[in-house]
């Protein structure tokens, strides 16, 4: 005899299946960010080892095999995307470009972001005359057109690779210096902050401990944003002339070489310039998800319903559970109805009705 018993004309029970558990998902976010920080890295262990990838040297001329097509052997030799008009290795002149472009980028950003935030940074702190001449100074560094500065910088000290950085460092360490200063003035004011200067803290601590914390992140995200801008700008110069000089390989030098041969050796600036594209769209869309995942006005939930499960309901944060769980009597002042029933449209303003006024 079975333990259940049913009522006579009922449906017979049958146990309540557990839903299985949800199977984790990655966030949209992190799975974003996954491939343009792996073409990142691609591109550094390509600048790394280019002296033992490059098929050819980068530097060595042979005028009998110049202008050679992509994927065409030439007088025994087998270059993949073609030679230049002095009969260089294209994809070797390629890797060692990448080189110059990534060096020049990474030390500029270090740079100008290192003297950035640490100006801004006291500029913020002391304020007074010192804030008002940081920022003054900042508002003209970013007046001067770019390609004015270099070159003037270019006329006086020579082209060379020093000289790009320290080019490129004058006319970005405004962007570092705005942020940080910004980023102080509102630290300073915090709780946190105010106590340890009631206490007698030293300012040298205070900023090391307390206020460095609060300006690095923002930091870190600006430099990832002026990476792929410096890429472009170091192509730039070496387009024109002021960058790293001949004959060492450089992206922008390779494009300026080849522009005069678009008709007839397309190669020559389609395969640099693709480069160039893949490396600056790389580093913008990494410096998209670093900015999402460091910066705190974006760290709000998109879900903040989440379901526990297939077929379960969502649950609310907490408050929201707390004051599901009131009763409606405890909710509702003695005297008020619900809305929507008869004694609540009867009722007056005052949540009675005429005849309980009079």
């Amino acid at each position: 005899m079975s333990g259940a018993t049913t009522t006579p004309g009922a449906a017979p029970l049958t146990p309540a299946r557990t839903p299985a558990p949800a199977a984790p998902r990655v966030r949209p976010g992190r799975r974003r960010g996954l491939i343009p920080a792996a073409a990142v890295i691609l591109y550094l262990l390509v600048a790394l080892c280019a002296p033992l990838i490059s098929p050819f040297d980068p530097d060595h001329a042979d005028l009998a095999a110049r202008l050679s097509e992509p994927f065409a052997a030439a007088h025994g030799h087998f270059h993949l995307l073609g030679t230049d008009a002095l009969g260089r290795d294209v994809l070797s002149r390629i890797f060692y470009g990448s080189r110059v472009s990534i060096a020049v980028a990474a030390a500029t950003v270090l740079v100008s972001g290192a003297f950035g935030v640490l100006v801004g940074v006291l500029a913020g702190w002391y304020r007074g005359w010192v804030g008002v001449l940081v920022m003054r100074l900042a508002d003209i560094a970013l007046s001067v057109p770019f390609f004015l500065l270099a070159i003037l910088v270019v006329a006086v000290l020579g082209p060379s690779l020093v000289n790009v950085v320290v080019c490129l460092a004058l006319v970005r360490w405004p962007r570092y210096t705005r942020i940080a200063y910004a980023s102080v003035l509102e630290t300073r004011e915090r709780g946190f902050v105010r106590g340890a200067v009631a206490v007698g803290a030293p300012g040298r601590w205070i900023v090391t401990r307390h206020v460095l914390p609060e300006v690095l992140p923002l930091a870190v995200v600006v430099a990832t944003l002026e990476l792929g801008l410096m890429v472009v700008f170091e192509a730039s110069l070496s387009f024109i002339g002021l960058g790293v000089q001949p004959p060492t390989a450089s992206w922008g030098s390779m494009l300026s070489d080849g522009q005069q041969y678009v008709a007839t050796a397309w190669w020559l600036v389609t395969f640099p310039g693709l480069a160039l594209f893949g490396l600056v769209l790389a580093v913008n869309l990494l410096g998209d998800t670093v900015r999402d995942r460091l910066d705190p006005t974006r760290s709000v939930s998109r879900r903040p319903f989440r379901r526990r499960g297939p077929g379960r309901p969502g649950r609310g944060p907490g408050w929201l559970r707390a004051a599901s769980r009131i009763a409606p009597s405890e909710a509702r002042p003695a005297g008020e109805h619900p809305p929507g029933t008869p004694e609540a449209d009867s009722a007056g303003p005052y949540g009675t009705s005429p005849n309980q006024e009079a």
